[in-house]
């Protein structure tokens, strides 16, 4: 990745820029909050936001203006807010929404959408499981955002079948709150996971131990809840069974199935595609080239049958979605010049200072909150370094889980509180389900809540 090499040395922005930039930040979660009343798109949001950011950064003299070196020494002349933007996360989102566009027009998704709904016996509520599963097992081999593309696809197939449309936006909040969950399962996982990983000395297999029973416990709990809270119960009639098994009966997964060729290799081209991205950190070179290399390789091999006819993809993409990761991207490299993050780092480490028990508790709680803000992955890396200059007595093991389950969880609280829940709400819209911030943070609080108690319960009497 480049590395920005400034041409001077900025001194600390002082008390009152930091302050000024934290406002501007919390004026842009305002502004979310109320996107549909000021009838305005999230990526407009945020590119205006880092428009006044990167100006006001600029007048101030805190942004690290100078050449980019790539891999091979060479300085090349870049503006200051392109080697801002996680082009790895928009890579992804890129290739692996155009990957499963084109994927689902074999009928891939939705003959194991239909076969899952048979399996199902068309019990709505033994379907939410299944998919809630599967959202856990996909977010812990894959990245969040695909897990999310690729289960939010089949939801809505499987629900369409059934006649229970209007279920669907429960299914896609619950999968949405999954993924975070599912992203606690491993040490590659998530971004925070590795960073938190390596500082504290976790290995991969001790990482999978600790984490597992959490992991299963909130996802049992999760879908226990969403069941309720959606309405989505479990068929209890003799005649409700026997009147969904008949309509099952008469579903053919084959019916998508255009080409019996093209499905076969769509079918083999999604295995390899979960293989590549679940093994891209250790696989010889594409290791190197990263998890968006995968996603793009894949996505262009399978536009290969539809080669003259592949605009029509580009088009269908959702464009405000890598708008809007690329802006926010900018908006949170500037917060990091301005130094709100390391605010609410020196906030947090007031609380490590509390004890092993009750400051991990504490701490998992305020880096949830942080998380739910701003990114999760500067955040990891501001405590680690904190973390990480204290003795062990200190830093204990409950004080480095806290981190890693406040900052994967805490996505669950926004919409832009991670990736995932920002696909998961570009995907209620594609439904014409639409959901503003404001709802998305009532609908999430109580499953935010669950996690979060359930996590501070896990690491303080399990962990601290």
């Amino acid at each position: 990745m480049p590395v920005l090499a400034s041409s001077a040395a900025h001194a600390p922005p002082s008390a009152g820029v930091t302050w000024l930039f934290f406002g501007l930040l919390a004026l842009m979660v305002l502004a979310l909050a109320f996107e549909e009343k000021i009838h305005a798109k999230k990526s407009v949001i945020t590119g205006v936001s880092a428009i006044v950011c990167l100006l006001i950064a600029t007048a101030v003299g805190i942004l690290p203006f100078g050449s980019v070196r790539n891999v091979f020494g060479e300085e090349l002349a870049l503006p200051v807010y392109i080697p801002a933007i996680d082009w790895e996360v928009v890579a992804i989102i890129f290739g692996a929404s155009l990957f499963v566009d084109v994927t689902s027009k074999s009928g891939l998704f939705s003959f194991v959408a239909i076969k899952l709904t048979k399996q199902s016996g068309g019990d709505p509520r033994k379907l939410l499981f299944y998919y809630g599963a599967m959202t856990v097992v996909f977010s812990a081999v894959l990245n969040n955002v695909t897990a999310m593309l690729i289960v939010g696809s089949l939801s809505a197939v499987s629900l369409d079948k059934l006649d229970r449309s209007d279920r669907l936006l429960g299914f896609l909040m619950i999968e949405g709150l999954l993924t975070n969950v599912g992203g606690l399962l491993t040490l590659i996982s998530s971004v925070p996971n590795i960073i938190i990983g390596n500082a504290a000395g976790i290995g991969f297999v001790q990482f999978f131990l600790v984490s597992a029973p959490f992991v299963l416990l909130a996802t049992v709990g999760t879908l226990i809840l969403g069941a309720r809270i959606f309405d989505v119960h479990a068929l209890k009639t003799t005649e409700e069974k026997q009147a969904a098994q008949r309509q099952v009966a008469g579903f053919d997964e084959r019916d998508g199935i255009t080409s019996q060729g093209f499905f076969y290799f769509a079918a083999g081209m999604f295995v390899l595609f979960i293989l590549g991205l679940a093994t891209a950190s250790v696989v010889p070179y594409v290791k190197d080239l990263g998890m968006a290399y995968v996603a793009l390789a894949f996505a262009t091999v399978m536009t290969l049958r539809y080669k003259s006819t592949v605009d029509r993809f580009y088009k269908a993409l959702d464009w405000d979605l890598l708008l809007f990761f690329a802006s926010l991207f900018i908006v949170i490299n500037v917060m990091e010049h301005a130094r709100v993050l390391h605010v609410i780092g020196q906030g947090l480490e007031g609380l490590i200072a509390l004890g092993p028990k009750s400051g991990a508790g504490l701490l998992l709680a305020a880096s949830a909150a942080a998380s739910s803000v701003t990114d999760n992955i500067p955040l990891a890396a501001v405590l680690a370094k904190i973390l990480g200059g204290m003795p062990e007595e200190v830093a204990t093991d409950g004080m480095w889980w806290a981190v890693v389950f406040g900052a994967n969880l805490g996505g669950n609280i926004t919409p832009i509180g991670s990736a995932s829940t920002v696909v998961a709400v570009t995907v209620m819209h594609k439904h014409n389900l639409g959901v503003s911030f404001a709802r998305f943070v009532r609908m999430a609080i109580p499953f935010a809540l669950l996690q979060i108690a359930l996590a501070v319960v896990y690491v303080v009497v399990f962990l601290g």
